[in-house]
């Protein structure tokens, strides 16, 4: 599967005229290794080559396996090893850098290597990561019916004396209780007009009769990610907390039914935004429609009136419309979507109907 990756990343490297390049970003690594480092302020990169194995420059602090498939270059906390990484590379030859490295690595690498060129090499990687193959797609799908199943138990745990905070906490033991490895992200968690902060940080505000409550979480499992977002209300929803609610679910489906290969990510955004501002309530969906995931929950590549790449077969994304009412409510309904051959699947299972919980 890795070597498969790494040959497909050598065909976009001669398609770019490139014969040498460095990963440096831990998911990235990981991609194309299956090695899961966090390397902290030492120097850990991936040499790849237009030809022979790839090297792993890594600090024999950590203890990784060396694996026939890589070269490896152990260094030690005392190494020059911005020298020795340079003694392995083409000279006077264009090199390829991640855009994800420290300025201290890349300046020191530059001034060692005055006759060559740099160039940000990562969207290579990034759009061959945006299609996603079967194994990846495996992983995403479990990672999405974990928080199907923690998306239930969290509504089913709402509580009146209980905190945004302390919903988090919930959360958290919910997730290990499924078995997953930890949240993707910070979990938003917003009760009333908490929730017209599409970014809210957890406090300590409890809930309120006709509270909206935005639950926005996700998991990671095995390395990949999950995200989505439910909104329910707690005791009653009045006239505006449902006519906004279902504004925000009409943008959310119509959307998700304009996915399908050739279309633009411009069309989808379009497609909720439209409906947002027929409604009545554009000036309040403040941010794009939604956001490229994998290994990472925030990869490269948006649901945007600025992004016109085409969907292709593989790319995963969330649909996550919303309207925020300050000193009033939020409400953002998020869905992960998966681009097939003939159209899409909805990775999110857990129900979308309007939802008032009482106690």
């Amino acid at each position: 599967m890795f070597i498969h990756r790494i040959e497909k990343l050598r065909e976009r490297m001669k398609e770019s005229g490139l014969r040498q390049l460095l990963v440096t970003d831990t998911p990235s690594i990981y991609y194309l290794t299956g090695k899961w480092i966090e390397a902290g302020e030492r120097l850990l990169v991936l040499l790849i080559k237009e030809t022979g194995k790839p090297c792993l420059y890594i600090n024999e602090l950590f203890p990784v396996k060396e694996t026939e498939d890589l070269d490896f270059v152990w260094l030690k906390d005392t190494s020059d090893a911005i020298s020795i990484l340079a003694e392995g590379l083409l000279k006077n030859e264009t090199l390829g850098i991640d855009k994800n490295w420290p300025s201290g690595f890349l300046i020191r690498l530059m001034n060692t290597l005055k006759s060559s060129d740099f160039v940000n090499s990562s969207l290579i990687l990034d759009e061959i990561r945006s299609m996603k193959d079967q194994e990846e797609i495996r992983f995403m799908r479990a990672a999405s019916r974990i928080n199907d199943d923690a998306m239930m138990m969290l509504i089913d745990a709402i509580d009146e004396e209980m905190s945004e905070k302390e919903m988090e906490d919930v959360l958290k033991e919910i997730y290990m209780n499924l078995g997953a490895d930890g949240f993707s992200f910070t979990p938003i968690i917003a009760y009333g007009k908490n929730g017209a902060d599409p970014h809210h940080e957890n406090s300590q505000r409890i809930l309120h009769e006709g509270d909206s409550i935005i639950l926005d979480i996700g998991c990671r499992k095995d390395h990949y990610c999950a995200d989505m977002t439910r909104t329910v209300f707690f005791g009653e929803a009045g006239h505006k907390a449902r006519e906004v609610y279902e504004a925000v679910l009409e943008a959310n489906n119509r959307a998700i039914e304009m996915v399908k290969p050739g279309m633009k990510f411009s069309d989808i955004d379009r497609a909720a935004r439209e409906v947002i501002e027929e409604k009545g309530y554009g000036p309040y969906f403040t941010h794009r429609t939604g956001h490229s995931i994998g290994i990472e929950v925030h990869e490269t590549g948006d649901v945007s009136s600025a992004n016109d790449d085409i969907l292709k077969p593989g790319m995963i994304f969330s649909v996550e419309p919303g309207i925020y009412l300050e000193g009033e409510l939020g409400v953002r309904i998020e869905d992960l979507i998966l681009v097939t051959e003939d159209g899409y699947e909805n990775l999110n299972r857990y129900p979308k109907d309007l939802n008032i919980v009482r106690r």
